[in-house]
């Protein structure tokens, strides 16, 4: 891949390069390079009319005394996406359940304040779902990082292991969402997550257990990407590129709500540990990612940029030393745990 050195990049090299940036399979998955690009003009176009947008999201993570809490994947990427939305108008809604709701009131307090946090109940979840949905009446339905139903009927973590004492039951989200009309939007980064059934047959032939963990149902659009939390850029790109108003966070803004998130109890889905980490990856990687879409937007938008848009490159872990040079080649890291 080469960008030369203009001042505006037109909009299919902008999908084109923001699914690359947005697809580098940073964890060594196999499921990335497997699947086709990704939808993004229709993506864009979709997101441009929303009024009123149900996010999901929270993954919960099982740590060494057998409780539980939501991992730091999840949260950032739904308050951008959630602030983004914000920005053209749109009513938005994050719902969680009780392992990550502590995490998303301090996330969306500083990203999004005016989005409503709604808790999903343990007991009773499709009747909760229905009423919601049908009172909210949304345009859009997001699901990010959020756990999908397997076909045996359970959610699992990427181990394979079943974690249905977790988690609220949210499967029912998306085929309400469809019956009301919504747009359904559903991102994640393994193939264990909500709405991942549109890859199946990717996810079943290059992903350990992906037979086992695959979540069933798909979504109008899957996105899939290195590490979910990303997609709320993406997002928050396309969006930015499609009204013509830049709704991107700044490096500065981001840091702080993976702090917030970090202080709230969130811990690394691959090491359980409440770092300034998501999924083994060091602050710095995502900053870089972040500072890729953001130059690529304003690239787009017309706004000049001193240089070209670099890309890290480096081991990715939390406390290696990355370098900076320009594109190509697009990130190379050594392989991160896996998630838990």
């Amino acid at each position: 891949m080469h960008i030369a050195n203009t001042w505006r990049i037109d909009a299919m090299n902008f999908y084109k390069t923001l699914d690359l940036i947005m697809r580098q399979d940073i964890g060594g998955r196999g499921l990335l390079p497997s699947l086709p690009a990704s939808p993004l003009a229709e993506t864009a176009a979709a997101l441009s009319g929303a009024k009123r947008a149900v996010l999901l999201t929270g993954f919960p993570v099982r740590l060494a005394d057998g409780s539980f809490i939501g991992e730091t994947d999840g949260p950032s990427g739904t308050a951008a996406a959630a602030a983004a939305l914000n920005g053209i108008g749109c009513h938005t809604a994050v719902v969680t359940d009780s392992a990550s709701y502590p995490l998303l009131k301090e996330a969306l307090r500083w990203m999004a304040p005016q989005t409503s946090l709604v808790l999903l109940p343990k007991n009773d979840t499709a009747a909760f779902i229905r009423n919601f949905l049908s009172d909210f009446r949304p345009t859009h339905f997001i699901s990010l990082e959020r756990p999908g139903k397997a076909a045996d009927g359970h959610y699992h973590n990427m181990r394979g292991e079943i974690i249905d004492d977790m988690i609220a039951d949210s499967s029912p989200f998306l085929s309400e969402a469809k019956k009301l009309g919504a747009v359904t939007i559903s991102i994640g980064d393994g193939g264990n997550e909500m709405g991942m059934g549109a890859f199946y047959r990717q996810i079943t032939a290059n992903v350990p257990c992906g037979a086992e963990i695959c979540a069933c149902e798909s979504a109008d659009i899957a996105l899939a990407s290195g590490v979910s939390n990303w997609w709320g850029w993406g997002l928050a790109a396309l969006l930015s590129v499609e009204t013509g108003r830049f709704l991107l966070p700044s490096e500065e803004k981001e840091t702080e709500l993976l702090r917030r998130v970090v202080d709230a109890g969130g811990v690394d889905g691959c090491t359980r540990e409440r770092t300034m980490t998501v999924d083994h990856l060091a602050l710095d990687v995502h900053l870089s990612v972040l500072r890729a879409v953001t130059e690529l937007t304003k690239r787009t938008m017309g706004e000049t940029i001193p240089e070209p848009f670099l890309f890290i490159t480096g081991t990715g872990h939390a406390g290696r030393r990355l370098s900076s040079p320009p594109l190509p080649p697009l990130l190379s890291y050594a392989l991160p745990e896996p998630k838990q």
